[in-house]
This record gives C-alpha cells, sequence and structure tokens, in this order.
C-alpha cells in the first residue's frame, strides 16, 4: 500500500464472548499513519466512536464516519462501517474474511483517503483476517477427548475465492500441547527410577576382585550424579504451573531442556458450498536436540560414531571388556524382559491355583494356556549364549579366583594383573557364535589377563573376550564353576512347565473318567498323597517348583546381565554418560512431540473405521519434515533429530479406557525404560467401546517415524557450495526407503479403500516414484522432497510434523504454503487469490501470532539478504519481518 494516495483497507472486528456486544455497546475506532512498518512506527491521525444500535439503524446497516483528531475539530479522513450476517457472499474484490460473532453479526471497515492503516482498541489489526470469537472454536476445555490435552486456542478465519468464484471458509486454529510438560516429567521420573535400579542391582552383584570393585563405585557415582542432576531438573519442573509450551527463546534453558521448543498443533478446517468439511492436521516443534549441552562436537550422529569407535581404545584403558552396541542391546533387553515376566508368571500361577480350588476345568484350561504361552517367552528369551558366557566372566571376576596360567607362568608383555589387551583385528569380529552353539572360540595366541582371568582378544557372544577358548586354564575350570550349570538351571523351567501341565491333563482326566486313576510313574515323584479330588493341593508341588526356578534362573540371569552393562558403563566413562544424558534430552522432545500427534490424530479419526483398522494392523506413519541448514551449529541440531526420531521406534501406544471421565484420568501416560516404552492414551468409557476389539484389548499401537530435510536458508546456500550436504542425503536416502517399506506392509494388510480420499488422482505409488528420484537427484534446495513426502504422508493417514531450530520462523513459511497448497490443489483456491492467500495467512495468521507468543514481537526472524537465498515461495510478505531475537 504503499505510495498509495488512496488506499483502500478491510478488517473485521469481533466481540470477545467475555465482553458480548449490544445494542447499547460503544464502539471506538482508532486510525493511525504507519510511518515505518519495520520498526512499527506510527502517528495519530484520528478517531471515531458510534454504537451498534447506531449500525442497526443505518440505511443498509452502513456507517460512514468522519475521523476527528484529538483536538476533535480536524477531519482526517472517513471511515465505513457495514453488518455482514453470517452466510451472505458480498461480491468483493478482497478476500476479506468473516466470522461468527455472538449476535451472528460482522463488522466491516473501510477506510479513506489519507488513511494507511486500521486499529481498533480490541487490538485488533488485521487487513483481511480476523481472530474468532471464543465460541467459534472448538471448546477444548470441557470438550472429553482434547481439553486434557490441548489449550489455549488461537482462531482465524479467512474467506476466499474458488476458481468458479464461490466462496470458501478457512478456520485456522493453532493450540498448545499439555504434553509438552507432562510427557517430559513421566520420562524423567522413568529415567530416575530406571537408573536408580541399576545402581541397585550393581550392589547386589555381591563381592568382585579389587579391579571390578573400584570401577563398580565409580560407574556407581556417575549413575549418583545423573540421577541428582534429573531430580533436580524434575524439582524445577514442578514448579512451572499454568505453561504448556516452552517459547523459542528459552531454547538453552538447562531447567527446560528436557522440553520440546515451540510444541503446538494447528488445524486448517474449510468449508466449501455444496461440499463436506475437511480438515488438515500439522504438528509444528522446534527440532528435538540438546540446546543447552551445545554443538561444539557435533550432534547425537557423529558423537555415537565417534564413540563406538574409539570404546574399544577406551576399554584397553579401563581394563574391561569391550562389548558391541548389540550385546549391549541384547542384555537390556533380557534384564526388561525378566522383570515383565516373572511377577506375570507368578501371577498366572497363583491364577492357575485358584481355578484349581475352584475346580473349574474352563478356568484351569485358560490360566494353563497364559502361563505356558508367558513361560515359553520367558524360556525362549534367555536361549542365548550372551548370558551363559557373562555369567562365566562374573564368576572370573570373583575375589580370590587365579588362573592356571597366573599361577604358572607370568604374564607376558609385563602387563599386570587385570589388564586387557586387545587385538584391533580380533576386535573386527566380536561373535563369532550363534544361538544354541557352543561358546568356545578360537583365540590368537596373544592373550592376557583381565581381572584375574587371561583374556581372549576375540570377543565373544555377548561376552567380547572373556571366552579365550584354545587356552582352558583363562577359564573357570569345572572345578572351580560347572559351565553346564546354566544350561540345567534353564532348562529346569521347562521341565517344571511339562510337568504343571500333565499334572493339569491328569486331574482332568480323573474329572473326566470320574475314576481313581492309576498312577503315572512319571509324575510320581511330583504327585503328592493327598486327597486326589483336592486339585489345588496336587498342583501346589509342581507349580510351586516352577515358581522356584524362575525365580532362580531370574536372579542368575540378572546378575549375568548386570555384570554386561557394567563392563559397558566401565569402559565408556565419562562419554558413555554425557552421551546417555544427551540422548535422554533429545528423545524426550522428540517423544513429547509424537505423542501430541499421536493423539491428535487419534481423535480425529475416532469415527474413521478404515484409519483404527489401519491403526491396529499396521500402524501410523510419522512423518517429520525438517528445515535446518547442513552447516555450522545446525548440522549438529540435525544430528541430534536423526537419532531422536530414530529412538522412536522404540515407542508403541496403547489405548485404555479412563478409570473415570474426569479430564484428569485422561491425560496420556508413560512407561517403560529406555530400550522401550509405552504411551497408554485413555480415552472416555462411551468412546472407548465404539474402538475396534483389537485396540479395546490392547494390542501394542506402532508408529514408524520418518525424516526428511532440506535446508532452505543462507547457510544451506553456503553447504551447497563450499560444504558437505552428505548428511541431509543420507537421511533422505534412508527414510525413503523406510516409507516405502511401510506403505508395502500397509498394501499387503490393509485395503487402499481404508484410506483418505483426495481430489488429486495421482496415485501413491507415483508420488513414491517422484519421491525416489527427487531423493536422488542432485538439485539445489529441493524442497519438493518436502511437498511430495507430506503429501504421501497425508494419503497414508499419518501424522505431520515440521520443524526447524524453533518452529516460528522457516516453520511458518513452510506450514502457510502447504495450507495454500492443499486450498489450491483440494479446493480450487482461484490461482489469482495463491499468493493473496498466501501472504495474508503469513501477515495475520496464527503462524505471526505464535512469533508474538515466542518473542513478543510480530516479526519473523530474517532480513533481506538471508531472504534472497530462500527458495521464493518461502519469503514472507514485505513488513512482517526483521532483525529480532529469536
Amino acid at each position: 500500500m504503499l505510495a498509495n494516495k488512496d488506499p483502500l483497507f478491510l478488517t473485521g472486528v469481533t466481540f470477545p464472548s467475555e465482553y458480548p456486544a449490544s445494542p447499547e455497546t460503544l464502539v471506538k475506532l482508532t486510525v493511525y499513519d504507519a510511518k515505518d512498518k519495520s520498526q512499527e512506527s506510527s502517528s495519530f491521525l484520528g478517531s471515531a466512536t458510534f454504537s451498534v444500535a447506531d449500525l442497526l439503524r443505518a440505511k443498509d446497516e452502513r456507517l460512514t464516519l468522519s475521523l476527528r483528531s484529538s483536538d476533535g475539530v480536524c477531519t482526517a479522513g472517513t471511515v465505513v462501517v457495514s453488518r455482514l450476517k453470517m452466510g451472505e457472499m458480498e461480491e468483493v474484490d478482497v478476500d476479506h474474511i468473516t466470522t461468527d460473532i455472538p449476535s451472528h453479526k460482522k463488522c466491516t471497515i473501510r477506510g479513506g483517503k489519507n488513511t494507511r492503516l486500521i486499529k481498533t482498541e480490541m487490538a485488533v489489526k488485521c487487513p483481511m483476517v480476523c481472530e474468532s470469537a471464543s465460541h467459534a472454536c472448538i471448546d477444548r476445555e470441557n470438550n472429553p477427548l482434547t481439553g486434557p490435552v490441548f489449550k489455549n486456542p488461537v482462531c482465524k478465519v479467512y474467506r476466499f475465492q474458488t476458481v468458479d468464484s464461490k466462496w470458501m471458509l478457512v478456520r485456522e486454529q493453532m493450540e498448545e500441547c499439555t504434553l509438552s510438560f507432562s510427557v517430559p516429567k513421566q520420562l524423567l521420573s522413568l529415567y530416575i527410577q530406571e537408573d536408580m535400579s541399576r545402581v541397585q542391582d550393581l550392589r547386589e552383584l555381591g563381592e568382585l576382585s579389587p579391579h571390578w570393585d573400584n570401577l563398580r563405585k565409580e560407574v556407581m557415582t556417575r549413575y549418583g550424579g545423573i540421577i541428582s542432576s534429573y531430580q533436580e531438573t524434575l524439582a524445577e519442573l514442578d514448579k512451572i504451573t499454568g505453561r504448556s509450551f516452552k517459547p523459542s527463546c528459552c531454547k538453552a534453558q538447562k531447567s527446560l531442556e528436557f522440553i520440546p521448543i515451540n510444541l503446538h498443533t494447528q488445524r486448517m478446517r474449510v468449508t466449501c458450498p455444496r461440499k463436506t468439511d475437511a480438515f488438515y492436521d500439522i504438528v509444528t516443534v522446534g527440532a528435538p536436540a540438546a540446546h543447552f549441552q551445545g554443538f561444539k562436537c557435533g550432534g547425537l550422529q557423529r558423537v555415537l560414531s565417534r564413540y563406538e569407535a574409539e570404546k574399544k581404545s577406551f576399554s584397553t584403558a579401563y581394563q574391561c571388556i569391550y562389548y558391541s552396541p548389540e550385546h549391549t542391546a541384547k542384555a537390556q533387553e533380557v534384564l526388561s524382559t525378566m522383570s515383565l515376566l516373572q511377577p506375570l508368571i507368578t501371577s498366572l500361577a497363583d491364577q492357575l491355583l485358584q481355578a484349581a480350588q475352584e475346580h473349574s476345568s474352563p478356568g484351569l484350561r485358560d490360566a494353563l494356556k497364559n502361563l505356558s504361552d508367558k513361560t515359553e517367552q520367558f524360556v525362549h528369551t534367555l536361549k542365548d549364549e550372551l548370558v551363559k558366557s557373562a555369567l562365566l566372566a562374573l564368576h572370573a571376576a570373583r575375589p580370590g579366583y587365579v588362573s592356571k596360567n597366573q599361577k604358572q607362568t607370568p604374564v607376558q608383555g609385563g602387563q599386570h594383573q587385570g589388564h586387557i589387551h586387545q587385538d584391533s583385528d580380533q576386535n573386527q569380529s566380536p561373535v563369532q557364535g550363534l544361538p544354541g552353539h557352543s561358546p568356545t572360540l578360537s583365540v590368537t595366541e596373544s592373550t592376557a589377563v583381565c581381572n584375574n582371568v587371561e583374556g581372549s582378544q576375540t570377543t565373544t557372544r555377548g561376552e567380547g573376550g572373556t571366552l579365550p577358548l584354545k587356552h582352558q586354564d583363562s577359564i573357570p575350570h569345572h572345578k572351580e564353576y560347572d559351565e553346564e550349570e546354566w544350561d540345567r538351571v534353564w532348562a529346569n523351567v521347562a521341565k517344571c512347565l511339562n510337568c504343571v501341565i500333565a499334572m493339569v491333563d491328569k486331574l482332568q482326566e480323573e474329572d473326566n473318567s470320574k475314576q481313581e486313576p492309576v498312577p503315572d510313574q512319571q509324575l510320581a515323584d511330583v504327585i503328592t498323597s493327598h486327597n486326589p479330588g483336592d486339585w489345588r493341593e496336587q498342583l501346589r508341588p509342581p507349580v510351586t517348583r516352577l515358581k522356584e526356578c524362575v525365580m532362580e534362573v531370574v536372579e542368575k540371569a540378572k546378575k549375568a546381565m548386570t555384570f554386561v552393562l557394567l563392563q559397558e558403563a566401565a569402559c565408556s566413562i565419562p562419554q558413555g554418560f554425557l552421551l546417555q544424558q544427551r540422548r535422554d534430552v533429545v528423545f524426550s522432545q522428540a517423544l513429547a512431540a509424537l505423542a501430541c500427534g499421536f493423539v491428535m490424530r487419534l481423535y480425529a479419526g475416532m469415527q474413521d473405521k478404515g484409519f483404527l483398522r489401519q491403526l491396529h494392523l499396521v500402524g501410523l506413519v510419522a512423518q517429520f519434515e525438517s528445515l535446518l541448514s547442513t552447516y555450522s551449529e545446525e548440522i549438529g541440531m540435525l544430528e541430534d533429530m536423526e537419532v531422536g526420531i530414530s529412538d522412536l521406534q522404540r515407542v508403541v501406544f496403547q489405548i485404555t479406557e479412563a478409570k473415570t471421565d474426569d479430564l484428569s484420568d485422561l491425560q496420556p501416560l508413560v512407561c517403560g525404560r529406555r530400550d522401550h516404552f509405552t504411551v497408554e492414551v485413555p480415552l472416555p468409557r462411551l468412546v472407548f467401546q465404539t474402538l475396534p476389539e483389537e485396540i479395546k484389548e490392547g494390542k501394542p499401537l506402532r508408529v514408524f517415524p520418518v525424516l526428511f530435510n532440506v535446508g532452505i536458508n543462507e547457510q544451506q546456500t553456503i553447504a551447497e557450495r563450499f560444504g558437505d550436504i552428505s548428511l541431509q542425503e543420507r537421511i533422505n536416502q534412508r527414510n525413503f526407503e523406510m516409507l516405502e517399506a511401510y506403505y508395502k506392509s500397509l498394501s499387503e494388510k490393509v485395503p487402499l479403500e481404508c484410506l483418505p480420499c483426495f481430489q488429486t488422482q495421482t496415485d501413491i505409488k507415483e508420488l513414491l516414484e517422484t519421491l525416489g528420484q527427487n531423493v536422488v537427484t542432485k538439485k539445489r534446495k529441493n524442497v519438493e522432497i518436502l511437498w511430495i513426502a507430506g503429501t504421501i504422508c497425508r494419503r497414508l493417514n499419518g501424522i505431520r510434523f515440521t520443524s526447524c531450530k524453533s518452529a516460528k520462523d522457516r516453520t511458518s513459511m513452510s506450514v502457510t504454503l502447504e495450507q495454500c497448497a492443499l486450498l489450491r490443489d483440494e479446493h480450487q483456491l482461484s490461482k489469482d487469490f495463491f499468493i493473496r492467500a498466501l501472504d495474508c495467512m503469513r501477515r495475520e495468521g496464527c503462524r505471526i501470532e505464535n512469533v508474538q507468543k515466542n518473542i513478543r514481537c510480530r516479526k519473523y526472524a530474517f532480513n533481506i539478504l538471508q531472504l534472497m537465498a530462500f527458495p521464493k515461495c518461502y519469503r514472507p510478505p514485505e513488513g512482517t519481518y526483521g532483525k529480532v531475537d529469536s
């Protein structure tokens, strides 16, 4: 509008529900002349006052008012105020906006000569857009589905022209999510609980040789430091009340490092004449990254790669055993599975006895089936040489153990007791055995002593070098330690289960025949002399023996796996603990965002049977769009984000029935440990009853996270011309393959009719082919990758996320562009209105409100030089950007 002597402005005014309008309501309009848009400096031109009754009584319900200067004498121009009833479609040549107000009428303000910008004392400063009245937004606070999770909505309503000269109504609604704080706080509690349990397990290892005991003390001290730090952070978060998002200006604040940056949901709802309403959801969040810890040494992906490469040398320095990530993961899996199955087996065994006491044959069969299934799962989990070899290593680490070689010959090379020498060639092959094979491995002639045991340079199955095989003197002898003991203990569980099954079969045969059966010789040792009619008393001995055997196995396996993790922790001090803290921080931010998106998508699809079928048969794809550059600090952020998003594969969701319909009982809950988390989403009873049986039975619901990144700013220009973009290329290629695999699985298990219908008829296969071509194409700032990936995600019923450093500036450009593209492609937005609609959303829509919430200023953090490097469609309109703190 600059350099225009007679500009025309249009804006809408609404009345908040707490201040309802009546005929006596007075409205004062104040007009300013904007001198400098970038500095928001302006001078007062004039004002006018009228009542709602004046407007209603006016001819054609239109008032023409003169703007008076502060002294009430001079005229500064005119303002035209008119009433617009909802549903009217006026033929105007600007894409002005309509909305509901309490009396279902609308004020339209038109500025005349010398008018530069219209403001009202109700803080409405919005050409072509207005804030929706409170009741026009979804009533989140009292909605049983959204109340506990989403809050503080910001609504904007637009009216745009379609290609057939009709009008569509578009409503934007942006909300905060309570999971921004609740999920990280729950995770912190779980981290503390897990680490305290780990410390207790280390204490229960029993006596160790001096070397291993010192390492154990150092590891426990490190765990204590993490626990203390997490407890302090949790205490700080508990002090925060009322907040449900972290502004971008606090991204590097330590007390908030587990909280996702600027997490918001945004929904665009479109109403077109003679068409069903459509809505499009997106979650915006700052890239999950450890901003407080910084990026001087890179992000998680780089640090993890370096850490694994250097850990072998750490193991030598700390005189401990190197374990591969696979071994460590297996040890954690065994511990986690045992902690779940052992109490479950005990409970099922008690249920079996209860069914026996009630003489209930059906109950007995059901309880036995459940007990058998869980016991077999338990036995299968422990069918791994890692446990056996770790038990041998633990025995060798006990005080006073000395191998024959130590007694008879000096240690070669002057190595002192307790040191492991690891040959680089042997370290390249950490696992040579297979489950079920003998743990005996060949070793090189070079042997060394590890805590009173001469260690092999070959990493065994899960034990990494404590089970040399040519030198039998370097492992405990049968006289000192029975190598077959674990096999016997482990096998006893299966034998006890067979005894229980045989006894149940016998009791049921007796009941069916009503005769006294001949005692089975094979059961003579387990059948007691109790009254044959007393089922419980006859079942008690084999069931008790089963529970005892399970406890014995758990005790041994727990110590073995704890010893594996002790060695893992000891050979990674202090880097491993710092790395774990960084990973915890990044995962916390990523999980909060994912939980928010899952809940939003679930609530939106409750009435969609096809979606619910897809949810429990296959799961949902969660597509993260990132706009980070691969240069300077942002490459570290992207490396953090890559690992954080990948770690979300360890998460499953479960839908549960809420205890009550109280909003506090509808808050999602997180449970589990670092290797596996479950997010429980409670639903009100009536809503829960409408779900498919598989979901109601608690079937774990999977999410498949994929990440696509294309940098668009000036730093990406530098990276593309003078730097390295291989990280971005690798991420896009790897995640394209994952997305392709998900679609293949989906198409095999779910009819494509379950997927949503779109106006664009492009087949998903074609879209995937196009995406694959773009991924391998060497093209600078190829944002088509993001567009196509986003389209595929929506076509697959997926969850859409968009991120940049703060989810404020570049994210706003992307979200508004995607929304306008959807209006164009799916709702026939007129091409002549596309740019105007895009600028309108960026200037006055929900995204500029997001900027205001974050930095208290309505300016995107761009400068003109930066924008010259942006793709044109990602550039904001003039006057909406400037140099501000971000």
